[in-house]
């Protein structure tokens, strides 16, 4: 992502006029949008003209048009950012007040303006204006005949292709056919690596499966390379990791990234991080209870005694339309931070971020135990 322009007063109102590059930049711009902020854009509007013979001429203009923003649709695979609203700039070719839907679409500028540019919401822009975060993962989860391309952000994790290729059974006294199925598979999957990786920005490529597919396919990628001179990958060999796995499904990438040598390469990365933190969490909970929280209530009250030592917040909360209860949040992150705690903001389009959700999207690590949180609870309720 590009800052264009910033112009923000000193009572947080303004605007910023980005330019988004990656397709991870839309998603960035889709946790910075919210109902009641204005957009400018250019977009296409499809224009009728009556003649004054009563026939009716259709056609497609390009135009720039200013919207206030009631609805935001998202499609994290595609990249398709679509934003409907009422129109309030003044336009020959559109009226005021009429809805309008615009498609924000990657190497085209659009300028946001909010009545209140939060600390979450400049530290988003920060984030995707940096260069330096961007995607450095692939991941080739595979078993036979079954293989997932994934690319993981640092906030979204991406299949950028499924493989699926038939492979014959071996039969009594003949593999030829389950070993021409197998190399077929294999080379499939090494185009499908040479299509969807770009080795200057990806530090890692991981290969996972069950058994010995990811050695064999590890096997018969470097014999092509050098049969055919791929520069590509002969260069980037070192970057190739090898792990076991249940299964080539994508699901089956949460536990690769969990593996304690995976987190060792990527430990500079805003997932591991949040990985490690969640365990960790987890961890807590079970061997010491007192200090590990979760859900609004339990974590604010741990917030107000100074005890929080790590946030745990999941990016869905910041993106509610209800603006009391993203301040709240907010203010949660700047207090917290007052105190010396850490804060993590989870990607809701990784493992860890699900997992988040699922324990209401706001959890808490303390830094000393705090027994009497559940019993004032409890005492509450007699």
């Amino acid at each position: 992502m590009r800052l264009v322009r910033r112009n923000i007063e000193r009572d947080r109102s303004g605007s910023i006029t980005l330019y988004p590059e990656h397709l991870e930049d839309m998603w960035h711009v889709y946790n910075l949008i919210s109902p009641g902020d204005e957009l400018k854009a250019s977009t296409i509007r499809r224009i009728q003209n009556e003649s004054t013979t009563g026939s009716v001429d259709s056609r497609r203009i390009k135009l720039t048009l200013s919207i206030t923003v009631e609805k935001i649709d998202f499609d994290p695979q595609g990249g398709l950012l679509r934003i409907r609203g009422k129109v309030i700039g003044e336009n020959k070719y559109v009226k005021m007040g009429t809805y309008h839907t615009i498609d924000l679409e990657l190497n085209r500028n659009f300028t946001l303006t909010k009545q209140e540019w939060d600390i979450i919401a400049l530290e988003r822009v920060e984030e995707a204006c940096d260069i330096t975060r961007q995607a450095d993962v692939a991941a080739i989860v595979l078993q036979e005949g079954l293989a997932n391309i994934c690319l993981v952000t640092q906030n979204m994790t991406i299949v950028r292709q499924r493989i699926e290729h038939p492979i014959p059974k071996k039969r009594k006294g003949s593999v030829t056919n389950y070993e021409k199925g197998l190399q077929k598979f294999y080379e499939q999957v090494m185009q499908a690596i040479l299509l969807h990786v770009n080795f200057e920005i990806v530090k890692v490529v991981i290969c996972a499966s069950p058994g010995f597919v990811k050695d064999q396919l590890y096997k018969y990628i470097f014999e092509e390379a050098v049969k055919n001179d791929i520069k590509q990958l002969l260069e980037n060999k070192s970057k190739f990791i090898l792990i076991h796995c249940s299964s080539g499904h994508k699901h089956a990438l949460q536990e690769v990234l969990q593996d304690a040598n995976i987190q060792g390469q990527l430990s500079d990365t805003k997932y591991a991080r949040e990985v490690i933190a969640l365990e960790k969490f987890y961890k807590m909970l079970n061997e010491d209870s007192d200090r590990a929280f979760y859900g609004w209530d339990h974590v604010k009250k741990a917030e107000e005694r100074g005890a929080i030592g790590t946030l745990l917040l999941s990016d869905e909360l910041f993106r509610s339309a209800d603006i009391p209860t993203r301040r709240k949040y907010v203010q949660l992150v700047e207090s917290v931070r007052s105190t010396g705690g850490k804060v993590l903001i989870f990607s809701s389009l990784h493992f860890s971020g699900e997992q988040l959700n699922q324990l209401t999207g706001v959890a808490a690590i303390l830094n000393f135990p705090l027994p009497d949180i559940e019993l004032d609870e409890e005492e509450a309720k007699v």
